[in-house]
C-alpha cells in the first residue's frame, strides 16, 4: 500500500500521522518458521540485511511493512546510506557492510499474525495490535494526532516528512491511496550556475545545468539539475548563457566525471533557484530547476 503525494497537512480525528523515513521500503513474512523480506516490487532482498533478518518473535507467524533506515554522518534517516548495501546479494558482504552501516528496521504496520489476515481491519485496529506485540529489535515508530505539530517538528530536525493515514483505512497491497498522503520537505535555495548539459544526442539544446554554492574558499559544486527544465526553460536559460562560455570549470573543487562529461562550462555570474530535499549536505538531493534569480548575484548569496 502507498501513500499519494499530498499538497497540505490533513485535519481532524479521522487521521493519524507519522514521521516520513528517508528509507528502503520492505515488506517481511514468517512463515512456518523461515523469514523473508522482499523489497516494494516483490524481489527477495533478506540476504542483503542480516541484521535485521530474524524476527523478535522467533518463529511466529506474522507479515509486517516497514522502512529500513541507517543514519548519515549529521545522525539523520538518509537513503544514500543505504544504497551500499541495498543490492548486495553475498553473504558475506553484506555482513560486512552490516557491522559499517548498521541499519533499523522500522516496522508500521501489521498486516497477519499467526495465521489471520489483518488487511481488512481499520489502520487504528491494526496498530493497536503491532504496539501491543512489545517488540524489541525491530522498532514501531509513534504515531501522533497533531499533523501540523509533526510537520513542522521533522521540518526543524531536517527530517523528510510525514506521512498522514486515516484511521480507518483498510490495507491495500500495492495500491496508491489517497487515504495515505505523504509531504515530504523541499527546501528552496539560491545557487550559481557554472556549467551546462546538452540533452543527450544534441550539442545545443541545453537540458541540465551544473551548480555550486559560492563560499570563502570559492564556489564549490553542489550538483547537476535537469528536472524542471524542460525545452522552454531550456531556450530561455540557453539565451541567457550565452556570451558567459569559458575552457575551464569554475568550481574550486573537482566535479565527478560522469557530471563533467559533456559539460559546457559557463563564468560564474547566473543565480538560478533550486528546490532540494535536506539542507547542509554537499550534494543537491533530487533537486528541481524552479527559475531565474535576476535580482541576485553570485556576491549576494555570500551573505
Amino acid at each position: 500500500m502507498l501513500a499519494t503525494p499530498g499538497r497540505h497537512v490533513p485535519t481532524g480525528e479521522e487521521w493519524t500521522h507519522e514521521v516520513k523515513w528517508d528509507g528502503v521500503r520492505a515488506l517481511t513474512e514468517v512463515r512456518d518458521g523461515v523469514l523473508r523480506m522482499t523489497s516494494r516490487n516483490e524481489n527477495a532482498i533478506t540476504i542483503a540485511w542480516p541484521d535485521l533478518a530474524t524476527s523478535p518473535f522467533g518463529e511466529r507467524d506474522l507479515v509486517v511493512d516497514g522502512e529500513i533506515i541507517a543514519l548519515n554522518e549529521r545522525g539523520l534517516p538518509d537513503f544514500r546510506t543505504l544504497q551500499d548495501r541495498m543490492h548486495v546479494r553475498k553473504a558475506t558482504t553484506a555482513a560486512r557492510l552490516a557491522e559499517a552501516v548498521p541499519a533499523t528496521y522500522m516496522v508500521f504496520d501489521l498486516l497477519r499474525l499467526d495465521g489471520a489476515d489483518l488487511t481488512g481491519l481499520p489502520l487504528e485496529e491494526r496498530r493497536e495490535r503491532l504496539t501491543g506485540l512489545g517488540m524489541s529489535g525491530w522498532q514501531v515508530p509513534a504515531s501522533y494526532d497533531d499533523g501540523a505539530m509533526l510537520f513542522d517538528a521533522t521540518l526543524a530536525q531536517d527530517l523528510e516528512g510525514i506521512v498522514s493515514k486515516r484511521r480507518g483505512s483498510r490495507y491495500r497491497p500495492g495500491e496508491r491511496t489517497p487515504h495515505w498522503q505523504k509531504l515530504a520537505h523541499r527546501h528552496r535555495l539560491s545557487y550559481v550556475v557554472g556549467g551546462w548539459r546538452p540533452q543527450e544526442g544534441t550539442t545545443d539544446r541545453l537540458a541540465a545545468l551544473l551548480v555550486g554554492e559560492p563560499t570563502a574558499d570559492g564556489l564549490l559544486y553542489r550538483g547537476r539539475v535537469g528536472s524542471g527544465i524542460g525545452p522552454r526553460q531550456g531556450r530561455a536559460l540557453a539565451e541567457l548563457v550565452a556570451g558567459l562560455g569559458r575552457s575551464a570549470s569554475p568550481f574550486a573543487d573537482e566535479v565527478p566525471a560522469v557530471d563533467a562529461r559533456g559539460t559546457f562550462w559557463l563564468a560564474p555570474e547566473l543565480v538560478v533557484d533550486i528546490d532540494t530535499h535536506g539542507r547542509g549536505y554537499s550534494r543537491l538531493r533530487q533537486p528541481s530547476f524552479q527559475g531565474v534569480r535576476s535580482d541576485l548575484t553570485p556576491e549576494d548569496l555570500l551573505g
